[in-house]
């Protein structure tokens, strides 16, 4: 970006974080959700579930939790960008001096800091039930990236969608699947308990290699390859999300 196009994106994210701030209900609602599956499955479920781990089910189930809070998360973004799009505040903004792609910009910083904030309020909800971790500073460092990095990719994947729904229902349906996805994968059970076709589902999808991965830095186990599957698959995603986003984006502009 250009110190323009920064200065743009600057202002623009400034006037989208403020819709957020005068309607937390957003964060709120987000968080409610991740929050009650902990309490479902902690509480209620955890304890005829074995991982064979050694470890509380709340340390073992979190990385999971946290995915499905962004996953829910971003659907706003979609939502968002795409009453813009209704509104003709793109058009406005078309014709005034401002960087283009500061529009987009704007929508998914919004949405990383929104979505940092629920993952905030989850984590301190686990630590309620029983969370804890002997993690140093550089886990948690690693950890904050790997979900800065899935907050990405994701919201580049809800900006293809604001931009190309033809419904207010539509804009934030396609996170339905991304939520769901946490279920087929290790992030509640081990995934060798599984029957053999879904087992070999949830091993090659990027969810388990991404849920292992904060696991094991929680955990202060060796990490092994999966932080390597975990990130090529967040890179990939997040630069195809990125491409397609931008394409929708001039055509939908053009």
């Amino acid at each position: 970006m250009t110190t323009h196009a920064l200065g743009d994106t600057g202002v623009l994210t400034g006037r989208s974080l403020r819709h957020i701030l005068r309607s937390p209900d957003t964060i709120i609602t987000t968080a409610v959700t991740p929050v009650a599956l902990l309490l479902l499955f902690v509480f209620v479920l955890g304890g005829a579930i074995d991982t064979g781990t050694g470890q509380s089910y709340v340390n073992y189930m979190l990385p999971g939790i946290l995915l499905i809070t962004i996953a829910s998360g971003i659907a706003y973004t979609a939502y968002r960008l795409f009453l813009d799009l209704q509104g003709g505040i793109f058009e406005r903004f078309q014709s005034m001096p401002i960087a283009r792609s500061s529009v987009l910009w704007a929508h998914v910083f919004t949405s990383l800091a929104a979505n940092l904030v629920s993952v905030a309020v989850v984590i301190g909800a686990a630590l309620i039930m029983g969370f804890r971790t002997g993690a140093g500073l550089g886990a948690w460092i690693a950890v904050a990236g790997i979900l800065i990095l899935f907050t990405l990719a994701l919201t580049w994947i809800a900006v293809i969608a604001g931009l190309s729904a033809k419904t207010v229902d539509g804009a934030s349906a396609f996170s339905y699947p991304l939520i769901f996805l946490p279920f087929i994968s290790s992030a509640f059970v081990p995934t060798d308990t599984m029957p053999g076709p879904v087992a070999w589902f949830a091993e090659n999808q990027p969810v388990t290699a991404i849920v292992d991965t904060i696991r094991a830095l929680f955990a202060q186990e060796p990490i092994g390859s999966d932080i390597w599957i975990a990130l090529a698959w967040l890179i990939g995603i997040l630069l195809l999300a990125y491409a397609f986003a931008i394409a929708a984006y001039h055509r939908r502009i053009s």
